[in-house]
């Protein structure tokens, strides 16, 4: 085999250069990575034996992903680091308990950025110094567990002497790892693949045998070294390469005798290549093992030793599909008799699975046994799979209803939802009872959720409130206030939230006033009468309802005008995070954080909570939250950054993203498209948004001269502000209706209301707007002063759009704005700001790396980074760097 690798490499002089490159890289200490995409048999398992040859030095670690195991969380990733868990006691407890449990090996439920992150930790320790090589086959069947991780690691290897180099046959769908470098491996040219046969066959080919051979393998090197051995040169035109190629395996099947060829079906069936596990098996099943391992290694297509390897992964499908039901069903059930039962009960149990040929309620329930234990160790979607499993082997109806329900709910939270409705789609409803029809309901909802531009989710749940309405009152009350979140993020528009409130006031009555009550009254009574309820639900006596809904409870305190809580909710939620290692609430956390550190004008704890919020989305495979980064790109008036983030948007969230397309317009006095934009943001009356909105549909229609406009603007903010009764509410009422009325006591009232409420970029708006009114009225002194004082505050806030106008504004009134030091956040990347802002409030390199998952070795890079561009040469300079931690410093330290 190893000749046979370096023939293929014939006409692949870029594709070696890209894999020589990242090798080389890696020696010198930059960690990168690599996906070899293409065909099967185009030449990506010998690219990555090259890639093990060219590292020479390395530590190399080896793992392939094998169809038959993807139902199993974690298996191809310990194949990975299987020869080096020995030094799994020199990491961190909290990361060694992570791969313990990930590896089965305790208990408990591993969150996925500690497991990448401890994989990452254990990958460099072990190599003792040396760089380190992972390479991976066939990724395309990775369980999906391990192949996050395994993504983690290629995308935080960076500043590590760690390459990974993994093979993904196209066209499947790499999934997390879509984002990592691709290299897309091609077909070989007519000279390419005549010089391979010429390297193979010692003796020339008569041309027209070689020209055919050339024409059916179609530039597939596998393809031309197996077709001759298939034993004809005309193949059927409709079959595909990969196809021809696993023929040319099965015919050297063909004179194999019975005991040969059932010792490769087990072997086949096995993926661990475990001869502890091959062995016991064959000799269950009768088969003579020497005699049997010898034939079939002669016949080149295996290798049997510390591991049993197959010439290649189209070798072992090839063989797998070769033998009848009856045989692999036999492989599979003496595999599950050689299988500790104690050590490895979910592989025993898989095996149990395949070698049941009809419903069978023993290996069912050990099916849901692996789910729970799967479950607990992180394997969302394995837990899916062994229940969908665990269903299709289910006698009993009910059971049987039971089980997918169960499967459908776990392929939701796994993302993998058009299997999960396919399934929903076989129960059949006279088998379900009414609970299972409402969870029925819900299910549908939740699915319909993840799909763009399907409205119909909040509907199916509020048909399933509907049904638990006599059953369970009190869960049918959750289900609305469920709906409600979902037509919250999808907005009033889609017609949702009306059509939920309206189903809600049939619900049945509380036992004591509840925040679906309040909601309700606020729909149907107004502000003033419901503002009293939304604060007792806030801060009910059973708990605050940010402890049970987050995200409602937030969208709540920007109604109420009230950020005092919205801090206290972002303060909760990331202790709360932390504590339960929940990457939903930590995302939560974050992105509550930056926007309540956006709207007080504190830049840096805003992009350090931003580039947290991305790390943990970064470290379990999720797209990074959007309307914190979109609401601190338009505070900055950064114009291409926000509308690139609005179009990313799409319809989803479609009120917040017209509010910060309004702010970033306003800011810049775009004030056509920022009167666009706000209309388009309040026009539906969204809860928690158009009250925000509402102060930037006013300045822009002031100055587009709609004064209708702004007047009914003006009324509707009135309304809720003065509810809310909060200064930041009062003042900005204040300026806004400065604005309309051209009254110098409203500008005053809003300079002196929102000094009781220090948020610099309302504070800074209102001086701004103060000052430009005293300019046109010709009072050239006091406009300076206001003027200056705005500038100095929305500078200090990063809000430049806003700052630039103050500028323009003095240098109207014949005075140039001072020219102020660049601040830290200027000087530095996002993730940068996050490292230092972290070592400046004294932690640890090793604290860093926890909180912002990555390696120790990346935040002394970003350290040197740090030093150079702030010019300091310490830890104690970078904390007394002025602008590092800004206005919160005391509290960080």
């Amino acid at each position: 085999m190893a000749s046979l690798a370096a023939e293929a490499m014939i006409g692949r002089h870029d594709e070696k250069r890209r894999v020589d490159e990242l090798v080389g890289t890696a020696r010198a200490g930059r960690g990168g990575s690599l996906v070899l995409c293409g065909e099967a048999g185009i030449g990506k398992s010998t690219l990555l034996t090259h890639a093990v040859r060219a590292a020479s030095g390395f530590q190399v670690l080896e793992a392939c992903g094998a169809e038959f195991e993807q139902e199993l969380p974690y298996s191809a990733l310990h194949q990975l680091c299987l020869p080096i868990l020995d030094r799994l006691g020199g990491l961190p407890q909290r990361r060694r308990e992570a791969l313990r449990i990930a590896f089965g090996l305790a208990g408990g439920t591993p969150q996925p950025f500690e497991v990448g992150l401890a994989v990452l930790d254990l990958v460099t320790a072990a190599s003792g110094g040396r760089p380190v090589l992972c390479v991976v086959d066939d990724a395309q069947w990775l369980d999906a567990a391990s192949s996050r991780a395994l993504a983690f690691l290629a995308r935080r290897a960076g500043a590590d002497p760690v390459a990974v180099v993994l093979a993904l046959r196209s066209p499947f769908v790499a999934g997390e790892l879509s984002e990592l470098e691709r290299l897309d491996v091609g077909r070989l040219s007519d000279e390419d693949a005549k010089a391979l046969l010429a390297a193979r066959h010692p003796f020339p080919l008569d041309d027209r045998v070689r020209d055919r051979l050339v024409a059916e393998a179609g530039g597939n090197p596998l393809a031309l070294l197996e077709l001759p051995l298939a034993g004809g040169f005309v193949l059927p035109a409709a079959s595909s390469v990969p196809s021809w190629i696993e023929e040319g395996f099965r015919a050297r099947l063909a004179g194999l005798p019975a005991g040969a060829r059932l010792l490769l079906t087990i072997a086949s069936a096995d993926p661990t290549g475990d001869p502890g596990l091959l062995w016991p098996a064959a000799a269950d099943l009768g088969v003579d093992v020497p005699v049997a391992s010898a034939d079939a290694a002669a016949a080149g297509l295996v290798e049997f030793g510390a591991r049993i390897r197959f010439c290649h992964p189209l070798a072992r499908s090839a063989i797998y599909r070769a033998d009848h039901d009856g045989a692999r069903r036999a492989a599979h059930g003496a595999l599950a008799d050689a299988t500790d039962p104690l050590t490895a009960p979910d592989r025993r149990a898989w095996h149990r699975a395949q070698a049941s040929a009809g419903p069978d309620e023993t290996v069912a329930a050990d099916l849901e046994h692996c789910a729970s234990r799967a479950r607990s160790r992180g394997g969302v979607a394995a837990a899916a799979a062994f229940l969908d499993r665990a269903a299709a082997l289910s006698l009993d109806p009910r059971r049987r209803a039971e089980r997918t329900l169960a499967a459908v709910e776990a392929g939701i939270e796994a993302g993998v939802t058009d299997r999960a409705a396919d399934l929903l789609s076989t129960i059949e409803p006279a088998s379900l009872d009414e609970f299972q029809r409402a969870r029925t309901d819900l299910l549908r909802g939740r699915i319909a959720f993840t799909r763009p531009g399907d409205g119909s989710g909040p509907s199916w749940t509020v048909s399933a409130a509907r049904r638990l309405s006599a059953l369970d009152p009190d869960r049918a009350r959750d289900c609305f206030l469920d709906a409600l979140e979902m037509s919250l993020v999808v907005g009033r528009g889609s017609g949702n939230v009306d059509e939920v409130l309206t189903a809600a006031r049939a619900a049945p009555a509380p036992t004591s006033p509840d925040l679906l009550e309040a909601l309700i009254t606020l729909a149907e009574d107004g502000y003033r009468t419901a503002l009293p309820l939304l604060r007792e639900t806030l801060h009910a006596e059973g708990g605050p309802l940010w402890s049970r809904r987050p995200a409602l409870a937030s969208m709540i305190t920007t109604e109420l005008w009230d950020l005092d809580t919205h801090f206290a909710i972002a303060e909760w939620l990331v202790k709360a995070g932390r504590e339960s290692g929940s990457p939903l609430l930590l995302r939560l956390a974050f992105a509550q954080q930056a926007i309540g550190a956006t709207l007080a004008g504190d830049l840096g704890p805003a992009l350090a909570a931003t580039a947290e919020e991305e790390a943990v989305a970064d470290a379990t495979g999720a797209t990074p939250l959007l309307y914190h980064r979109l609401l601190l790109a338009a505070m900055r008036g950064r114009r291409e950054e926000t509308l690139a983030l609005v179009q990313a948007g799409g319809a989803a969230q479609a009120a917040s993203l017209h509010w910060s397309a309004a702010l970033l317009h306003n800011g810049m006095a775009d004030y056509p498209a920022a009167l666009a934009a706000a209309r388009k943001a309040t026009e539906h009356g969204d809860l928690f948004l158009t009250g925000a909105a509402l102060p930037e549909l006013v300045e822009a229609a002031v100055r587009c001269r709609e004064p209708a406009v702004a007047t009914r603007a003006l009324a509707s903010l009135t309304e809720r502000t003065q509810a809310a009764g909060t200064a930041l509410g009062q003042g900005v009422t204040a300026y806004a209706r400065g604005l309309v009325t051209g009254a110098e006591d409203d500008y005053r009232e809003a300079v002196e209301c929102l000094a009781e409420a220090p948020l610099r970029p309302y504070q800074g708006r209102a001086h701004l707007l103060y000052g430009e009114w005293l300019r046109r009225k010709g009072r050239r002194k006091d406009c300076l002063r206001e003027l200056r004082t705005a500038h100095e505050l929305l500078s200090a806030a990063g809000a430049e759009a806003f700052a630039g106008r103050a500028t323009d504004e003095l240098r109207a009134a014949g005075q140039r704005a001072e020219r102020r030091s660049a601040q830290a956040h200027e000087q530095l990347t996002t993730q940068q700001v996050a490292v230092a802002r972290l070592v400046a409030s004294g932690a640890t390199s090793n604290e860093v790396a926890t909180q912002l998952f990555i390696s120790k070795r990346t935040v002394d890079a970003h350290l040197r980074a740090i030093f150079h561009r702030l010019g300091v040469t310490s830890r104690r300079q970078l904390r007394d760097h002025p602008g590092v931690l800004g206005p919160d410093a005391d509290h960080a330290r």
